[in-house]
């Protein structure tokens, strides 16, 4: 059986979102599936010396721009948050306390969390909403309160990121394809033609 792809991505990535809208269904087609994994985008730009593209001169003005431009190619509903980027940590501890849980529960809540954040303008960052969130996708709110300052599950999203950064993962959406990587959303017509071909 062929590997799942990995699909890695912070949950602030405008280019996260609209990939994460795309990628389960392209996988689809080909008969793989995609392993999710959240990760800080802060934590590697501390590796990179990178920065968010909107902090960047003149890189800021154009990303601003393309964020939509993307959307709208891709069909996806977007609107700029009025805060970015965010902190995302406690949305990716969620994300990984689910998934111990039921994979699917945790697929749909980060379609929800990315979908708040940039079709809805709500602060992922705050406890109250990823709470919220979970919740709606079958966790019980103070079990799962509890759970995101524990030291196990801060261990968990620190072991992610250490791992994703071990891979040579430097941005969100960064996606591998059986080892081979794709970094952005504008990658995913690359990525349809490699599983269709089986490389080029």
């Amino acid at each position: 059986m062929s590997q799942p792809i990995e699909f890695y991505f912070d949950f602030s990535s405008p280019y996260g979102y609209l990939a994460s809208e795309k990628i389960d269904d392209l996988a689809a087609r080909h008969g793989r599936k995609v392993k999710w994994r959240p990760i800080l985008l802060g934590v590697v730009f501390k590796q990179t010396g990178g920065a968010p593209l909107t902090t960047l001169p003149l890189k800021g003005e154009y990303s601003l721009h393309d964020f939509s431009r993307s959307a709208r190619f891709l069909d996806v509903p977007y609107t700029h948050p009025e805060t970015f980027p965010i902190n995302t940590m406690h949305a990716a501890r969620a994300y990984y306390w689910l998934h111990e849980q039921n994979c699917e529960a945790a697929r749909a809540f980060a379609h929800s969390v990315y979908r708040a954040y940039f079709r809805d303008g709500r602060d992922i960052a705050d406890v109250a909403v990823v709470l919220e969130l979970a919740t709606r996708h079958g966790a019980d709110r103070a079990t799962l309160a509890e759970a995101l300052n524990s030291a196990a599950l801060k261990e968990r999203l620190k072991v992610e990121c250490d791992a994703a950064l071990a891979k040579g993962v430097f941005g969100s959406p960064y996606i591998s394809v059986d080892g081979e990587p794709f970094f952005g959303a504008d990658r995913l017509p690359q990525i349809e033609r490699w599983l269709a071909a089986g490389g080029f």
